[in-house]
């Protein structure tokens, strides 16, 4: 069950790469080429190279590469179906499913995030422009968010009214209850979820509108202060990440993400210019939310307190570090102190506290160590074992040894014993399987010679090149490899599938390196490097030969082969030679009689 696979072969071939790309990185012509920065990793020499012809691209700095749907996969961390359905949207290419139930379920999610969508345009304009909403915009101006702001986070106002969203959008009470937006009434009416709110819409890593976060003003007699949408057909509270559609990119760059446990402590780190925030959605921090930013960045950040989280968060956040090969931190914030009302006082204290995030068991241990009573023999052993509490719950000996000497110190007791009372404390074991992040594969020695000119003109000009070569004319055993697929294939996306994972990788690099080689020239020096092969394989030959009629061959096909290279390597005759050493070839191969 999947997409049709007629349908990922005429989008991959239809989808601009280049149009892309560009929203990414900037890139420029260069021959036949494009090249600019790589999006992948921090460089500042171009080292990004695409081949918009055939719809590839390859980093000769970390060897990224792949065709469009791999872009959009490694950008937007998605599954195949889901980049292959988020270029089909951005190209407004209509797709087809093989299992009929498992099109329309996703169609069915497209309408509620477009529902929702709808939604979030209306409160956001009510905001702006309604009368209702001045109130609304008094509270955000006091909490410094200009129009700037509102606009750039599409904040909005819900009206202290029953169904005014209602009566705006019009939906089928389906949609409407699915989409999160309300519910229906003993009477068959439907009637808004969110009323007297100021509203902050949540997206999806892919801008999708999902749902919405809540906040009544200062004043209202609702209990609760923060509503957030329920879970819906499209919106999972344990798998939302409030700010991830716009932080993702810098995530992405700087390897690091900041966790936060509100709205407007993300909008605060945007304020400092700390863009890289995100924030859970009425939840503790969950596996499934780990899990998600394990594939943006290896450095989590949490930008809350989490010593308040206790000894069973941090079981979690060990194994989560091992699982999902993470480093937890946790930001240096002043005490009492959240980040949205940092970013307005002072702004620089906010980005020094990411700057100085310390790992989670250190910022515990120091802590612990800071609150203790370091004035008596009994506050310092008290204060000793409050830390090494925290310390044995780490899975790591040598981490925990490392703090254990540290404890020591600060407390002024006997290493040793520190020891003997942190082998003796519980020991709390997490699971032992552990992801793998990918690393960079470490690139070929790739050599320019007849051999890679002739195969990048293959890729080029096949209708050309292709003609003057043969199997024969590749000594290097994966360029013989390469051609035999470039060959077997219309395609390159169809050569890289069928191809190990060196001939894809040869293939991938050659496809987008800049060649302004004349195939006539490389041909003849192809052939030109087989024939002397051929006079060396010939004159070993002629010394072990025993008998008169041996030698008389091998003298024949030597005396052959060096006419032949005579003739290549002279321009005049180079044309017609290789011409005439392709039909020898062919009626022949291996024997010039």
């Amino acid at each position: 069950m999947g997409i049709v696979d007629e349908d990922i072969v005429r989008l991959r071939e239809s989808a601009d790469i280049v149009q892309v790309i560009s929203n990414y990185t900037q890139l420029r012509r260069v021959g036949r080429r494009f090249t600019g920065l790589c999006p992948f990793h921090t460089e500042k020499s171009p080292s990004f190279s695409v081949n918009a012809e055939q719809g590839l691209y390859y980093c000769f700095g970390c060897q990224a590469k792949g065709d469009v749907i791999t872009f959009v996969r490694e950008q937007e961390q998605l599954d195949f179906v889901g980049a292959v359905e988020w270029l089909a949207a951005k190209s407004d290419f209509t797709l087809h499913y093989t299992d009929k139930n498992e099109g329309e379920e996703r169609k069915r999610r497209a309408k509620l995030h477009e529902t929702i969508g709808r939604a979030v345009q209306w409160y956001h304009q009510r905001l702006l422009t309604g009368k209702d909403a001045a109130a609304a915009r008094s509270y955000l101006r006091q909490r410094g968010y200009d129009g700037d702001i509102v606009r750039q986070y599409q904040i909005g106002w819900a009206p202290d009214s029953w169904d005014q969203l209602s009566k705006a959008l019009r939906v089928p009470n389906r949609d409407w209850v699915d989409a999160g937006l309300g519910n229906i009434n003993n009477r068959g009416g439907q009637y808004d979820f969110f009323r007297g709110r100021v509203l902050f819409p949540i997206f999806d890593a892919q801008d999708r509108a999902m749902g919405f976060g809540g906040r009544v003003l200062p004043g209202s007699d609702d209990p609760a202060k923060y509503r957030n949408s329920a879970d819906s057909g499209v919106y999972h509270k344990s798998r939302v990440l409030y700010g991830l559609n716009w932080a993702k990119t810098d995530i992405v760059a700087a390897d690091e993400v900041i966790v936060c446990e509100g709205y407007t402590d993300v909008i605060g780190y945007g304020q400092a210019g700390v863009t890289r925030a995100v924030a859970t959605c009425g939840t503790a921090l969950t596996e499934e939310h780990v899990k998600m930013l394990s594939r943006f960045a290896r450095r989590v950040v949490l930008s809350f307190d989490a010593d308040s989280a206790g000894q069973n968060a941090a079981a979690k956040f060990y194994e989560w570090e091992k699982k999902h090969s993470l480093d937890v931190a946790v930001a240096d914030l002043p005490d009492g102190v959240d980040p949205g009302d940092l970013a307005r006082s002072d702004p620089a204290r906010l980005a020094e506290a990411v700057a100085k995030a310390k790992p989670f068991l250190a910022f515990r241990v120091e802590r612990a160590l800071n609150a203790g009573d370091m004035a008596t023999v009994e506050g310092r052993a008290r204060t000793a074992k409050a830390a090494l509490e925290m310390v044995a719950e780490h899975p790591d000996a040598l981490v925990k040894d490392q703090y254990a000497m540290e404890i020591a110190g600060r407390c002024r007791i006997e290493p040793n014993l520190v020891r003997q009372i942190l082998a003796e404390g519980p020991r709390k074991r997490v699971s032992p399987d552990g992801a793998v992040r990918r690393q960079p594969i470490k690139p070929r020695d790739y050599r320019d010679s007849p051999e890679t000119e002739g195969l990048r003109l293959m890729m080029q000009t096949p209708e050309v090149m292709g003609p003057l070569l043969v199997p024969d004319l590749f000594a290097d055993e994966l360029y013989a490899a390469l051609y035999r697929q470039l060959c077997q294939h219309e395609t390159l996306h169809l050569a890289i599938q069928a191809s190990s994972p060196a001939v894809a990788e040869a293939i991938q690099r050659l496809s987008v390196e800049e060649t302004s080689a004349e195939p006539e020239d490389v041909a003849s020096l192809l052939w030109s490097h087989y024939l002397q092969r051929r006079i060396q394989d010939n004159q070993q030959l002629a010394r072990k030969a025993k008998t008169p009629a041996d030698i008389s061959a091998s003298n024949s096909d030597l005396s052959w082969f060096k006419a032949q290279l005579e003739q290549l390597q002279d321009p005049a005759r180079r044309g017609p030679a290789v011409e005439g050493l392709l039909g020898w070839w062919t009626s022949s191969p291996g024997d010039p009689s």
